[in-house]
């Protein structure tokens, strides 16, 4: 059996399992009230208000939220399993790198740890404890949790796995020493907020995420590198399954618990891939979203004026009478060809 075959059955057995507990998942968040709430006063990521949001997804109230943390659980269970039982029936788990439990401890640590931010950050939203800050955790606080994992999981990457350097397509590959801490640290944190910014229309995030992972899928199995080959099948075919249930009109939705994980591992894997121009490439959607409302932010602090009528991108569509189906097909087109282009760039 090669190792397509493997992977494929992996993808196919981790949507099967998602798609078996979701309903259920669904329903148990019902019971515990886990819904979006009716946002009177609603703040964007960065605390400015947009109250056109209240007005375009009104209809979203009282629709189930934490759908990240059911891909959570089935992805790190079915990982922590699955490996360990590859090599029980002898076949060889190759990696790039020489400790390829390092490269599993980084991506488990980044998975987890974000979720549980993100989980965190939702149960404080939904319980009654809006008032003390940002809608769940303040944002100054939510953003040093974050910068701390982040330089945590860097330091792992420099020095359990000895990654140090940039490769930057026709220009060559750059030895960046200690400065890889930083710069990942940033890549990690501007991702994991990348992804919870997208995360607004039914769909969108998480078929942008979907096909992205598609892209960093084909580069992690030409080069043999099976612990992140294994996790990306697993995180898509169950991905997949979520995906049926948030399209639009969507049943369930992601949460912070999925948005900040996702983003911030999507950015793991394309460091430990060594292709951070590939993945700017292939998240691209993702860094306009975020990029439209740093822009806006930091027009409104410097300037006292807005760039946009409202921010990120998709919101601003919305304002300008483009339907959400209309929004999300458009860009899953995109983000197509993005993907097709990154990969195309990390293999020349």
């Amino acid at each position: 059996m090669n190792s397509l075959s493997i992977f494929l059955g992996l993808l196919i057995f981790s949507f099967i399992v998602t798609s078996v507990a979701i309903v259920p998942f669904i329903n148990l968040l019902y019971k515990l009230r886990f819904q979006r709430k009716k946002q009177d006063d609603t703040t964007d990521v960065f605390g400015e208000a947009t109250p056109i949001f209240n007005k375009l997804h009104k209809k979203k109230e009282g629709t189930p939220i934490g759908g990240g943390l059911l891909i959570v659980m089935v992805v790190s269970f079915l990982f922590a399993f699955i490996l360990p039982l590859m090599q029980l029936f002898g076949i060889d788990v190759t990696s790039v790198y020489a400790n390829h439990q390092a490269e599993v401890n980084v991506i488990f640590f980044t998975f987890l740890s974000f979720s549980i931010l993100g989980l965190y950050d939702d149960i404080k939203k939904f319980f009654g404890f809006e008032k003390s800050g940002f809608f769940g955790l303040r944002m100054k606080v939510k953003l040093i949790i974050q910068i701390i994992l982040a330089l945590i999981i860097s330091m792992m990457l420099y020095f359990q796995l000895g990654i140090s350097f940039l490769y930057i397509p026709f220009i060559g590959t750059f030895y960046m020493g200690w400065l890889y801490i930083p710069f990942a640290t940033f890549v990690i944190v501007a991702f994991a907020n990348a992804v919870n910014i997208t995360d607004g229309l039914d769909g969108l995030a998480s078929g942008v995420l979907m096909i992205s992972l598609f892209g960093l899928w084909i580069l992690s199995t030409s080069i043999l590198d099976i612990p992140i080959s294994v996790f990306l099948a697993l995180w898509i075919g169950s991905l997949i399954s979520f995906l049926y249930f948030n399209v639009y009109p969507a049943r369930i939705m992601m949460g912070d618990v999925g948005a900040l994980s996702f983003g911030a591992t999507l950015a793991v894997v394309g460091l430990l891939l060594g292709k951070v121009a590939a993945l700017l490439v292939i998240g691209f959607i993702f860094v306009v979203e975020v990029g439209s409302s740093l822009l806006q932010l930091s027009s409104k602090r410097l300037r006292s004026k807005k760039i946009f009528s409202v921010s990120p991108f998709h919101l601003l569509l919305q304002s300008h009478g483009w339907e959400e189906p209309k929004i999300v097909q458009r860009a899953w087109l995109v983000q197509i060809m993005l993907t097709l282009f990154g990969v195309w760039l990390a293999v020349i």
